[in-house]
């Protein structure tokens, strides 16, 4: 297992190419500490598992890594899928230059007149909007600020493990910045 920077696992699926309308999550509170877990899965690419903190309001540190290499029948179940009643999520990478900002703006602006003039779903409006801007990721995602879900729990225990080296890992990255309860 290799431990590597959060960003440096979100980038991996940025770039991954995969179904991006295929991807699934589930976010909550830590079991102990500062910050929040983070599993991200997709069929094909794998599931990881993210750990982050707010270090202040303006950067955000962490951890992850691959904990399997596909969605398989065990995981599968724990991830939410579209039909459940959960959230959404995304995952998007910036703009290349000025030109390929503007035309993702025009597409989206296509997008939403489009939707304004037909009938539609939710699910129909924020796929064709993660189109339009151009969304490496994003689906289905089960997120508790406040506690942490069931799937999370299951999922920590499935990937025992990982949890632990995480858990060290976040721990040091926190201890190094010396932030217990409030921002540094």
């Amino acid at each position: 297992m290799r431990v590597r920077d959060w960003s440096d696992i979100l980038r991996g699926v940025t770039e991954s190419g995969d179904d991006p309308d295929e991807w699934r999550a589930v976010a909550g509170q830590r079991r102990t500490g500062v910050g929040e877990d983070l599993y991200l899965g997709h069929p094909t690419v794998g599931v990881f598992h993210l750990k982050t903190y707010a270090k202040n309001p303006y950067e955000l540190k962490g951890v992850g890594t691959q904990v399997a290499r596909k969605v398989d029948g065990d995981v599968d179940s724990l991830l939410p899928r579209r039909d459940d009643s959960t959230g959404r999520f995304a995952v998007r990478g910036a703009p290349e230059d000025e030109d390929h900002a503007k035309s993702m703006a025009k597409r989206l602006a296509e997008t939403l007149k489009v939707h304004a003039d037909a009938p539609t779903t939710g699910e129909d409006l924020f796929s064709d909007v993660m189109d339009a801007v151009d969304s490496p990721a994003f689906g289905p995602m089960e997120f508790e600020l406040s506690e942490r879900p069931e799937r999370l729990q299951e999922l920590s225990t499935t990937f025992e493990d990982a949890e632990e080296v995480l858990e060290a890992e976040l721990d040091d990255l926190v201890e190094r910045d010396e932030i217990s309860r409030g921002f540094q």
